[in-house]
């Protein structure tokens, strides 16, 4: 049975700000670093021997990453990032105040841009797409994406399990990934086939280690449950 740890980066400056934060490169605060060192020690109680590491490419979860891995005494395993792992794309809502956002365009509107599985944000303006486009961390994407729907995370992320999660539990490796809110729902979704409504309703707190076990011999994810 080879494991996967997933954990949500710890709280970022604009988490703390109540803002849309998406593809934008966030910092975290000073508790989002306390908050990956306590994940590091729930996961260091687990015994776990982890062969490799994934983060998205933004530095929230990148530096939540490296926190772990030194209390772990992991800092020398290979730490793959990849754009695949990042949060959802806000478009238009990037760096907006969630609450004011919805005084503007209602709870029930805002509520169906953030949990809904298929509906997109606005799309972000010009300058936001050119400042991506200019980035060489998404240099190997041919197509940026101007928001994403939960759903459009879903299919950015297949390729992620497919090819390199699934490969690598079945070659022995237990795995960790610090990755984001919704990519970790999207993983989720995947990997233990949850419904489109179901979905939605599920919340992943920051700085929260996530085990699942996988059973190679059957192929099967088992259900995700928190380290405590």
């Amino acid at each position: 049975m080879q494991k996967i740890v997933l954990v949500r980066h710890g709280q970022s400056k604009w988490n703390l700000e109540n803002r849309f934060t998406g593809w934008k490169d966030i910092d975290l605060t000073a508790d989002g670093i306390k908050e990956a060192m306590t994940a590091g020690e729930l996961i260091k109680n687990q015994n776990i021997v982890f062969n490799i590491a994934f983060t998205s490419v933004l530095k929230r979860a990148i530096k939540t990453m490296w926190y772990i891995l030194e209390q772990n005494d992991l800092m020398w395993i290979p730490v793959h990032k990849t754009f695949r792992l990042n949060e959802r794309h806000y478009g238009g809502l990037t760096g907006l105040n969630k609450e004011e956002t919805a005084n503007i365009h209602g709870i029930d509107q805002v509520q169906k841009w953030r949990r809904s599985y298929k509906t997109r944000p606005p799309e972000s303006n010009n300058e936001f797409d050119l400042s991506l486009k200019a980035n060489k961390k998404y240099a190997e994407i041919n197509s940026l994406p101007r928001s994403e729907s939960l759903e459009d995370t879903v299919i950015r992320i297949q390729p992620f399990i497919e090819h390199s999660l699934i490969k690598n539990l079945n070659n022995n490796n237990n795995i960790i990934i610090a990755a984001h809110g919704n990519s970790i729902r999207a993983l989720l979704k995947i990997t233990e086939n949850i419904s489109d409504d179901d979905i939605s309703k599920i919340e992943i707190p920051t700085g929260k280690p996530i085990l699942i076990n996988y059973d190679q011999k059957n192929k099967k994810f088992d259900k995700h449950k928190y380290l405590k």
